[in-house]
């Protein structure tokens, strides 16, 4: 493939959860050849399990927007930050990457509902996702028999995913866990909205957001409108909150697929360019306007 024709979408199947976590495992060993993989694929499984509803005690993931996939795209985007790191010499160790890792698959299970709970959809848990997602992961990690650090570990990496979280406030545990935590919350933004269908559901999140009574948004369209200041503060976030571990994407690329460019920032700009053809030319038929499938994982009733 040509330098100019390369896409994100294009590296890899990111439809196929699989097909992902084989590449999280390439490029953990690109860091640490003789890694143990055995513990990521153990809770990589359970994962797939909680989001088909074939978890014990869980339903099935019935959100479009916070979905398996959006676990994926993040866990990808977190893992290939970690080697951009590596690559930059930010030595990160076996044990914080497989923390990190962890954190990352189980950063939006506080959308997934308990199988008693049967009124509406986990959309209406958005204000308080972050948290259930902890106390699902400290569960988790008791019953797996993480210690206590390992589990304040991974909760300070996963509450940097929190759009209104101060990032100045979480007392981390030392430096590397400030970093892992810096990147997930950058991974968490990163993979969604490189999403090569990120617009097409972004109508699927205003339902989120409707159910989850998240203020200050009236319809869809005025989501859509909303969305490149929100890319504009993201954006800031990213170099301020964040560090701008950011950075360290395109050295991943070079590394891993000798392409010398940040893949994310690109297509998240394209998205960004097509958007706002669509509101300046086309606002009152956008829908028309966003053509791309998306692979619903449940039966939408809508």
């Amino acid at each position: 493939m040509e330098q100019s024709n390369i896409q994100l979408s294009l590296l890899l199947n990111m439809e196929d959860p699989d097909e992902v976590m084989d590449e999280v495992f390439n490029i953990i060993r690109l860091i640490y050849p003789n890694a143990s993989i055995d513990l990521l694929n153990s809770v990589f499984k359970d994962t797939l399990k909680l989001f088909n509803g074939k978890y014990p005690g869980y339903r099935k993931c019935n959100v479009i927007y916070h979905t398996l996939k959006h676990t994926t795209d993040t866990m990808l985007a977190m893992v290939r930050l970690i080697h951009g790191a590596n690559i930059n010499k930010i030595e990160l160790s076996e044990e914080g990457i497989q923390l990190g890792i962890i954190t990352a698959m189980f950063h939006d299970t506080g959308y997934i509902q308990k199988e008693d709970d049967l009124n509406g959809t986990g959309a209406k848990y958005t204000l308080i996702h972050v948290q259930r997602s902890v106390n699902f992961l400290e569960k988790y990690f008791k019953e797996r028999g993480f210690t206590t650090e390992q589990i304040l570990f991974a909760i300070n990496i996963l509450n940097c995913t929190g759009l209104n979280v101060k990032i100045n406030e979480i007392d981390f545990l030392s430096r590397e866990n400030e970093i892992l935590g810096k990147m997930l919350g950058t991974a968490d933004l990163l993979g969604q909205m490189a999403d090569r269908a990120y617009l097409e559901k972004l109508p699927y999140l205003y339902k989120e957001y409707k159910e989850g009574k998240v203020p200050g948004y009236n319809s869809e369209l005025d989501l859509l409108e909303k969305t490149p200041e929100f890319y504009k503060q993201t954006l800031k976030r990213f170099k301020t909150e964040f560090g701008g571990v950011c950075g360290y994407m395109k050295d991943h690329f070079r590394v891993r697929w000798g392409i010398d460019r940040d893949l994310y920032k690109e297509t998240i700009e394209k998205n960004m360019e097509y958007l706002r053809y669509i509101l300046k030319n086309h606002k009152d038929e956008y829908k028309k306007y966003l053509r791309r499938h998306i692979k619903v994982e449940f039966d939408d009733k809508d």
